[in-house]
C-alpha cells in the first residue's frame, strides 16, 4: 500500500494505491496523519488506484469522516472502483460519504 498526501485545488487529499487491508492499515493511518491533523478543512481520499479495502481500512475512512464532521470540515471519496463502491453500498457507507 502506498499513500501520498497532497493539497489539490485547496483540498487536502490522501491518494491511496494498492490494497488497504489489516496488514497495511496501521501504516496507512500514519501516512494519512496530515488528514487526521486537519481541523475544519475540506479533505478527500482518492481511491482511483485502491484495489481492495478491508474492515480495517473502512474504519480509517469512518474515523476521518467523524473527525471532519466534528470540526466543521468535509471528507469526499474520489473515484472508487466498482468493487470499492459496492462495498460502500453494501455496508451503508454510500449514504454517509460523498462518492
Amino acid at each position: 500500500m502506498k499513500v501520498e498526501v497532497k493539497e489539490i485545488d485547496g483540498i487536502l487529499t490522501g491518494i491511496l494505491n494498492g490494497r488497504l487491508d489489516t496488514a497495511s492499515s496501521e501504516q496507512c493511518k500514519i501516512d494519512l496523519q496530515a488528514l487526521y491533523d486537519a481541523k475544519g478543512q475540506a479533505m478527500a481520499l482518492d481511491c482511483t488506484n485502491l484495489e481492495f479495502i478491508s474492515s480495517s481500512g473502512l474504519r480509517i475512512f469512518l474515523e476521518l469522516l467523524k473527525l471532519a464532521t466534528r470540526t466543521g470540515g468535509s471528507l469526499k471519496i474520489l473515484n472508487p472502483n466498482d468493487d470499492v463502491r459496492n462495498i460502500f453500498q453494501l455496508i451503508g457507507f454510500a449514504k454517509r460519504f460523498s462518492l
